[in-house]
């Protein structure tokens, strides 16, 4: 019998608020033993654990034998800041057991916004271009009722209804866009500017948000540093310390291991001003785990090893595999992010006929050959022989293959001018794909159980036509745990969950116990994969049409629970959208610290 994975009819799922989750094994997400025993569910909480509990009344009997009952997997590293406003699905999450969503990551924020239409405008475009998230209904689907981060909160918790819990850092680069209008993007700022940044950080972080994230890390489509790399120490010392007058609050800075390769100078900058403030604070991509940064790793290492010696509470951001890149040739930043910026200027061309007068113009050709060779040479896009063919618009082809084959067969001499014409012969709707990145084993199988580092960001959300990243979680949990038997389940879901909600201070939520929020997910381990990606054509083009992003179909899990309501639930999604916004449990922390 076919497995259903789409929603249910309406009204086929009754929906309770009493559940007993029976002969499962729990895996409590602390590292603890797994241990055999039942979970009782009341309306939002866990009520009880323990051996065969009764079942009641009107209760619900969910059979988990054979399978691991745990908390709700945490994706740490989000963008649907902007795409939850049109795609309050947040499909596939809940089949692959996601409870919690992180946003505002890499110093990129819906909020705050500038008064001037022209100021928050250029915010949506930086937004769009380094995310890949479409630019019209970024713009004109969201209700842009707000000018504050709490505001924007206010009016998301009023206007979107999600299947998954949603937590954000309010973006340092919209921070800095508010205050200082375009000229965020050409100098350092003004002591009255930035006391007026701390004015919007205080207002977003006692309206809950995690804390605040930065980037020094990109370069946008003209190659102009991102306004963030242009602040001082002045501007970050200032901030911080706002950061540190809020309990549980926490920093996020993405740096640069990959392009121009400033990431170990940043962060020690950066860790010397978490140790001056006495704040947490994520590297992303602090500890580099990829095979051709080996250069930079034990630097790296060493830096992350000197920061846990002195109690400094800085943690090292990670994911387990390198993104498989799909590229688009109507919305993608890779080429611009390579140093090919001639490329990029096809890439943001309008329409088709825009794209082939570049493609065909041999002025325009010279000088994407002497661009391409100016993209850095860690970049797939650099070398034929890692572009492979994908898909063709026309049906011309070849569709197998790579860039190399193509250009032995054509006789072509130059990458740039092979992929013109093949682009030219099957359409500029056509997609590449290009070789992943091998990582460093020994680099990331450290971090892997380092209590002190942050894994699982997929950074799904962003780049929708490029590669979907939702079911990274569970490619982790079947390439180490089930298949390579490197990590015990216990590790495992302890990456996934206890460790990840610790790092955001999320108190009720992370761990299986008695008084917890109810985030459970049960599956059987030997039955889950990461299916492979598939388009669904589900996204506004702001034009009265649709276009695609890449999804996956359900792992799939036996149960998704969010706040005691099934998200996923005998095969399908169950169309329930109980995911509430959630932040760091400040007054806790407040109180301990009395």
């Amino acid at each position: 019998m076919a497995r259903q994975t789409g929603p249910r009819p309406a009204g086929e799922f009754i929906m309770q608020d009493k559940y007993l989750i029976k002969n499962g094994t729990v895996v409590d997400g602390s590292g603890a033993p797994a241990y055999h025993a039942d979970v009782r569910v009341r309306g939002s909480r866990i009520v009880a654990i323990g051996p065969d509990i009764e079942p009641e009344r009107r209760e619900r009997v969910i059979d988990a034998t054979g399978c691991f009952v745990t908390p709700g997997f945490i994706e740490s590293h989000n963008h649907y800041d902007a795409p939850m406003w049109w795609m309050p699905t947040l499909d596939p999450m809940p089949g692959y057991g996601v409870t919690t969503s992180v946003n505002g990551n890499c110093g990129f924020a819906a909020a705050p916004v500038h008064e001037d239409p022209a100021v928050r405008q250029e915010m949506v475009d930086i937004f769009s271009f380094f995310e890949d998230i479409p630019e019209k209904p970024f713009k004109d689907l969201l209700p842009w009722d707000w000018k504050t981060w709490s505001e924007y909160k206010a009016s998301m918790q009023r206007n979107v209804k999600i299947p998954v819990n949603y937590a954000a850092y309010v973006g340092h680069i919209a921070i800095r866009l508010a205050v200082m209008g375009m000229e965020a993007w050409d100098r350092a700022a003004t002591p009255d500017e930035i006391a007026k940044m701390c004015d919007l950080l205080e207002d977003a972080l006692a309206a809950g948000a995690l804390g605040m994230s930065s980037n020094l890390l990109d370069h946008d489509k003209n190659d102009r540093p991102i306004p963030t790399r242009k602040a001082d120490d002045a501007e970050f010392d200032a901030l911080f310390a706002v950061i540190a007058r809020h309990p549980g609050t926490s920093v996020q800075v993405i740096v640069d291991f990959f392009m121009r390769l400033d990431g170990l100078p940043n962060s020690e900058r950066m860790s010397a001003l978490a140790k001056k403030h006495g704040i947490r604070m994520q590297i992303a991509g602090g500890v580099p785990t990829l095979a051709f940064q080996a250069f930079a790793i034990e630097g790296a290492e060493a830096l992350h090893a000197r920061n846990k010696a002195e109690g400094n509470d800085v943690w090292p951001g990670f994911h387990v595999i390198s993104p498989t890149t799909i590229v688009s040739f109507n919305s993608s930043l890779l080429f611009a992010q390579s140093n090919n910026y001639v490329w990029s200027e096809m890439i943001q061309a309008k329409g088709e006929p825009a794209k082939f007068a570049m493609l065909e113009d041999p002025e325009w050709r010279a000088r994407a050959r002497d661009s391409w060779e100016k993209t850095f040479e860690i970049s797939p896009v650099k070398n034929a022989k890692d572009i492979h063919f994908l898909d063709s618009a026309t049906g011309v082809g070849p569709v197998t293959g790579t860039l190399q084959d193509y250009m032995d067969v054509h006789g072509q001499t130059h990458p740039s001018d092979g992929l013109a014409d093949w682009l030219l012969e099957n359409g500029t709707d056509s997609t590449i794909k290009i070789s992943d990145f091998a990582n460093n084993e020994e680099a990331l199988d450290k971090l892997l159980t380092d209590p002190q580092a942050i894994g699982n960001l997929c950074d799904s959300g962003a780049h929708g036509q490029m590669f979907c990243g939702v079911g990274d979680n569970v490619l982790f949990l079947t390439r180490y745990v089930r298949d390579r038997k490197q990590l015990t389940i216990e590790q495992g879901i302890e990456y996934l969950t206890g460790r990840i909600a610790g790092h955001f201070h999320m108190d009720d939520r992370g761990t299986l116990k008695v008084g917890q929020k109810a985030d459970i997910v049960v599956f059987d381990l030997d039955e889950i994969e990461r299916r492979p990606e598939e388009k669904a054509w589900d996204v506004p083009d702001g034009e009265g049409g649709r276009t695609y992003r890449y999804t996956r179909q359900a792992a799939p899990m036996r149960l998704t629970m969010v706040n005691g309501v099934p998200t996923f639930d005998r095969g399908a999604y169950t169309g329930a959208f109980p995911g509430e916004y959630i932040g760091p449990d400040a007054p806790a922390l407040a109180e301990a610290a009395e």
